[in-house]
């Protein structure tokens, strides 16, 4: 299955797209790869920001339940919104998208995350400060023995000129890394502390994923089944989503 051009495609779009396949390389590693007492998990945070420890999750309502009552006396936001200067919200729906996707977790018999897939997502890079966000995060999974497997299938941006995988491993060790132009798109399977190391390959749009390994410590590592789960998952979108990523709307065309 060739890469697609996902530069070309809604956010929200390609967040479906993202936590399905998310899926689908977790049920991969599963299905025999990895050896026993490892088994891999899809989840929102790892380490410190652990699922079961957010606020939010106590808090989740049933579809049936009416919606909790405010403070006494509150104002709605969003029928009287504060009348001040400066407003921050959200830069832009894509980086909405990306503070929820999901990761593929790798954890040993003991529970302990040992690696973690990482799929880039546009909000990611929509802006300097998420870039910067993104590397602090993956370096510190990195400084704390977890080994990392980074898909980034967009193309660099002015925040990230070489890549996100560039970018992350410059804070670990600053090394060339030249990017063919025809082949913008970066795979890296990185080894944690205490001996960080990494494998990166490039691919372009319309090439195939080649195998990575997603190691589970720094000398034993299992094939990660990108190809086939990137295959089984684009099976699975509706005709229409692919329609639209194929041949996505000119910014030129009329509405309607």
């Amino acid at each position: 299955m060739p890469v697609h051009d996902w530069k070309r495609a809604d956010v929200g779009l390609f967040h479906h797209f993202h936590q399905r396949w998310a899926g689908e390389i977790c049920d991969g590693l599963n299905d025999g790869r990895m050896p026993a007492g490892y088994f891999a998990l899809v989840e929102g945070k790892v380490l410190g920001w652990e699922p079961g420890v957010l606020a939010v999750a106590l808090g989740a309502r049933r579809a049936n339940d009416p919606p909790p009552a405010g403070p006494a006396g509150g104002i709605a936001v969003a029928e009287v919104p504060p009348k001040v200067r400066h407003v921050s919200r959200p830069a832009s729906e894509a980086e909405d998208y990306a503070a929820r996707a999901s990761r593929v977790a790798v954890r040993n018999r003991l529970g302990r995350v040992v690696a973690v897939v990482e799929i880039v997502s546009p909000g990611n890079k929509d802006s300097a400060n998420a870039v910067r966000a993104f590397v602090r995060k993956t370096t510190e999974l990195l400084t704390r023995g977890v080994n990392l497997l980074l898909i980034d299938l967009l193309p660099p941006t002015p925040r990230d000129p070489h890549g996100m995988y560039k970018a992350v491993w410059d804070e670990v060790r600053e090394e060339p890394f030249d990017l063919p132009a025809d082949k913008p798109l970066v795979l890296a399977a990185c080894v944690g502390e205490p001996a960080p190391a990494a494998f990166a390959e490039s691919v372009g749009v319309g090439d195939p994923l080649p195998p990575m390994p997603l190691f589970l410590d720094p000398g034993q590592y299992v094939d990660a089944p990108l190809e086939e789960s990137y295959t089984r998952t684009w099976d699975k979108l509706p005709r229409e989503v692919k329609d639209f990523v194929l041949n996505p709307p000119s910014a030129t065309s009329p509405a309607g």
